[in-house]
């Protein structure tokens, strides 16, 4: 089953937000893309020809139409994949009977994706509910060099050898993978008053600590939160929730992954939808001991903000979690914590401020996580302090409407 209408696949990685709002029947209400879901894309092992990936991921949003993101962005060769469906799960590898369905890109069943780019399928008839387990399947017919993905997915997906994509059943998807290959979003169309917030972190936001397959990252919780308020007068137009963080992420310099600065454009302001970025990074610029100052963060996160600003969207920070205990703990870094905290509370540049430090911290040690909160390393919150993040957001700080400002 084709999609329907033809939609010239992206190829630009560094492309600018989607605003294009769909021309809607007579009697219906605008409508465009939101990103439902979304995991940075990082440089992974050699890539591998001839091989079918069975990837999970859990959606925020509900909508119609949905579209895949495939990326090649760490790539230096192309990569053609000739056979990609997307259904959804039953359990483990197992797809809901009939649910399977062929993704076409341009209209045609294959796109290959140049190095250091990223392609767009045309939209899939009918709906994705929120909160939903939706299986991307697809098959690598030709690739070299170092493939694209995300480590750590804290959700078991599937690999296979040879071409199953089509496949609804699960004899043949025997092998277990943490990872997801070469898929970096899903969008999904909604009307015009729901956007989507994106995650910019490290390690913490990409759930490490929490617990595996279970989705119970603080994204996870957020999203929770903005679905069950979906329908108050009172609420959030922001439903959208993708979750770049990238475990040993820094604000200013590149290692475990692109730094928040260099991946901005990609990660953030290229997603459909977006209108409020939520900033939580700089610990591991912190902790790493380069002599990274207080200052030197702070002129990393006023870049963002300006960069997301001009974009037309807003910026929450957090605050950075104490992490005495850990072994990179020491009075210096703190100061630098303090004074970084300090920033993002009082500096008056940020739209709204989410103040987990004060959620989590003891109160009889303000530079430790409260035990009941730390997953085990002084630095990671476990799945109850996961929770308590995203109860401390407010949920309607989150839409703050820049886009007028921005024109």
């Amino acid at each position: 089953m084709g999609a329907a209408g033809t939609v010239v696949a992206l190829l630009a990685v560094l492309c600018a937000p989607a605003t294009a709002v769909a021309t809607p029947a007579a009697g219906q209400a605008p409508r465009h893309q939101v990103v439902t879901w979304g995991a940075s894309a990082d440089r992974m092992g050699d890539a591998s020809a001839d091989r079918s990936y069975r990837l999970i991921v859990r959606t925020s949003v509900g909508g119609t139409d949905a579209r895949v993101r495939l990326s090649n962005a760490f790539g230096d060769h192309p990569v053609t994949f000739d056979n990609v469906h997307a259904g959804r799960r039953a359990q483990g590898a197992e797809l809901v009977r009939g649910s399977n369905r062929p993704l076409t890109f341009g209209g045609a069943p294959s796109v290959t994706v140049a190095p250091g780019t990223t392609v767009t399928s045309d939209p899939l008839p009918g709906r994705l509910p929120d909160r939903s387990d939706l299986v991307v399947s697809l098959h690598v017919a030709d690739a070299a060099g170092p493939a694209t993905g995300h480590g750590m997915a804290m959700q078991t997906s599937y690999t296979a050898a040879g071409d199953h994509a089509a496949e609804e059943g699960a004899a043949n998807w025997t092998e277990r993978t943490g990872s997801w290959y070469y898929l970096d979003a899903v969008s999904v169309e909604t009307g015009t008053d729901i956007g989507a917030v994106v995650t910019l972190g490290d390690s913490i936001t990409d759930g490490w600590q929490s617990s595996t397959d279970t989705n119970r990252r603080w994204p996870d919780y957020l999203s929770r939160r903005l679905q069950n308020q979906a329908g108050m007068a009172t609420g959030s137009g922001i439903k959208g929730v993708a979750n770049e963080g990238i475990s040993g992420n820094k604000v200013l310099a590149d290692g475990a992954g692109q730094s928040a600065l260099g991946r901005l454009q990609r990660d953030v302001l290229s997603q459909p939808g977006v209108r409020a970025l939520f900033l939580f990074e700089g610990i591991n610029d912190i902790k790493a001991h380069t002599g990274v100052t207080a200052a030197d963060l702070i002129a990393g996160y006023r870049e963002i903000i300006g960069r997301a600003h001009a974009a037309g969207v807003c910026v929450v920070g957090a605050t950075v979690l104490p992490f005495k205990g850990w072994p990179e703990f020491d009075p210096a870094g703190e100061a630098v914590r303090q004074e970084v905290n300090a920033f993002i509370r009082t500096g008056g540049e940020l739209d709204a401020v989410a103040d987990f430090d004060k959620a989590l911290r003891s109160p009889y040690d303000q530079e430790r996580l409260l035990p009941v909160f730390d997953g085990g390393d002084h630095v990671h919150p476990n799945d109850k302090g996961m929770q308590a993040m995203a109860d401390t957001v407010d949920l309607k700080s989150l839409d703050c409407d820049r886009s007028a400002k921005a024109r």
